[in-house]
């Protein structure tokens, strides 16, 4: 009897891909095969999803300045004069009791007076600590700080993942994932999100994994990449010796043609995404030697910053950020490892402040006179805070009370927003959520983020959540 091939052991085999070479393919590929529901990228508008945006936007980029660790509010950008009175004095237990405290769980808790002094700075007398002298002098009437945010977890990953995809479980896309999807790259020749890591040399060194830069169960065209601070900052981006750019697209050409006959095989995103990938690794061949050649910067600019380019330093990176942001990155994250003070916080917040305060207020300066700040978002903070209760003579990890601040892309400048009580514990005033800044920053990007989503597994994902999220309208220009 003649069986039909469209039902032969074989193609039946090969179409349900259950055969041992699509099993050993499908190994080889990124980890999204799992994601039924996603199409391929090729059915997919590069230039964004949303189109047309559900708003006119105010920003068209963000640059996020990620202090890694846990920033101390309470030494940084809340001042907490009461705390500094009872300062050694047990900490009252109607704060406490019941709550949730990381390392201090179980001890006797004292309080922990600010360890720096705090002054007002600019025309509209923004209160921030005195470690801040080129913030203060050059930017306070350019930020927007919220000392009233709060977050779900309390050790470091799973409050970088929660800050970075809206959930604490691993595996969701990053929101400059998120960006590049629904708004599309501006740029065909550099990576639409791009995150570089800086290391201090203060408080304790937490990793930071990649997974925080994840596209998750998005396709894997819209994950980040990394650039290492010193030397090339992407490998094998230049051509071995002796392969030129025509053996190079060659190359490049035929690995597309061997994917595309996988592609029609296996119809698999993850083949389609590789080659985007491939095609965009060749024209950074190009694109990323020009944009590491500070020789057109001028010495005014890189007097400015404070470092030399690809020194490894995060004012070395703000620079760069400011070059990516400028040929059309959408979502640069710069993260500068050396937050986690769990002692000696008054010498080292004070250091490592020191470390970033001139890269912040040089990137915040250049990008105004650049007239780039109207339409870039800077965003400015950590996971969560630290707590007013004393850990030796530094603090504990803190999640019910931090600060952090924003710049540019429609918030509103020189302007505070919410407050812990009176001992910086907890937001009691205005208090906004993770969720509410991630629907903040899309609102501002033209993004309703009620309409933004994803089908995943039968669900429409969204990067805020199922919990209620708000636009935190009061923050806006």
């Amino acid at each position: 009897m003649n069986i039909p091939d469209s039902i032969a052991r074989r193609t039946f085999l090969r179409s349900t891909g259950i055969s041992l070479g699509s099993i050993a393919f499908n190994s080889l590929l990124a980890d999204h095969s799992f994601a039924k529901d996603i199409a391929s990228p090729k059915e997919m508008n590069w230039q964004g999803a949303i189109n047309p945006l559900h708003f006119k936007p105010k920003a068209k980029r963000i640059i996020w300045l990620y202090m890694a660790g846990g920033m101390t509010h309470l030494e940084t950008f809340d001042h907490k004069p009461t705390l500094a009175k009872l300062h050694g004095q047990a900490m009252p237990e109607s704060f406490t009791k019941g709550q949730q405290i990381a390392q201090l769980q179980g001890q006797q808790l004292k309080c922990f007076g600010p360890q720096h002094t705090f002054k007002q700075w600019g025309k509209s007398g923004q209160s921030f600590s005195e470690i801040w002298p080129n913030l203060g002098a050059n930017n306070a009437d350019d930020i927007c700080i919220v000392r009233s945010l709060h977050t779900d977890a309390i050790n470091h990953d799973p409050a970088h993942t929660f800050m970075n995809t809206g959930s604490m479980i691993a595996g969701r896309p990053a929101m400059g994932s998120w960006l590049l999807y629904g708004l599309g790259a501006e740029s065909q020749n550099l990576p639409g999100f791009v995150v570089m890591v800086s290391t201090g040399k203060y408080g304790q060194k937490q990793p930071i994994a990649a997974r925080q830069w994840h596209s998750g169960f998005l396709p894997g065209q819209y994950q980040g990449v990394e650039f290492r601070s010193t030397g090339d900052p992407v490998l094998y981006v230049s051509n071995p010796k002796g392969v030129s750019n025509g053996l190079q697209r060659d190359v490049v050409e035929s690995v597309k043609s061997l994917n595309n006959i996988a592609d029609k095989s296996f119809h698999d995103p993850e083949i389609a995404t590789r080659i985007s990938q491939y095609e965009l690794a060749f024209r950074m061949q190009t694109s990323v030697p020009e944009l590491m050649d500070s020789k057109s910067e001028p010495d005014h600019i890189k007097k400015l910053y404070g470092a030399e380019p690809g020194d490894g330093s995060f004012a070395s990176n703000c620079l760069l950020a400011r070059r990516l942001a400028e040929r059309g990155t959408r979502f640069i994250q710069l993260y500068h490892r050396d937050w986690d003070h769990h002692g000696a916080v008054k010498e080292h917040s004070a250091g490592t402040a020191k470390e970033v305060d001139q890269g912040v207020s040089a990137l915040l300066t250049d990008l105004k006179q650049r007239d780039m700040l109207k339409d870039t978002i800077v965003v400015f903070g950590s996971e969560f805070g630290r707590t007013p209760m004393a850990q030796g003579n530094g603090r504990d990890h803190h999640m019910a009370g931090f600060t952090m601040w924003f710049a540019g892309g429609g918030f509103k400048p020189g302007f505070s927003y919410g407050a812990t009580d009176e001992l910086g514990y907890k937001a009691v005033e205005n208090r906004v959520s993770v969720h509410d800044i991630h629907a903040t920053l899309l609102h501002l990007l033209g993004i309703d983020h009620n309409r933004f989503s994803y089908k995943f597994q039968g669900l429409d994902s969204k990067l805020t959540g199922v919990e209620p999220a708000s636009v935190v309208k009061e923050l806006l220009a």
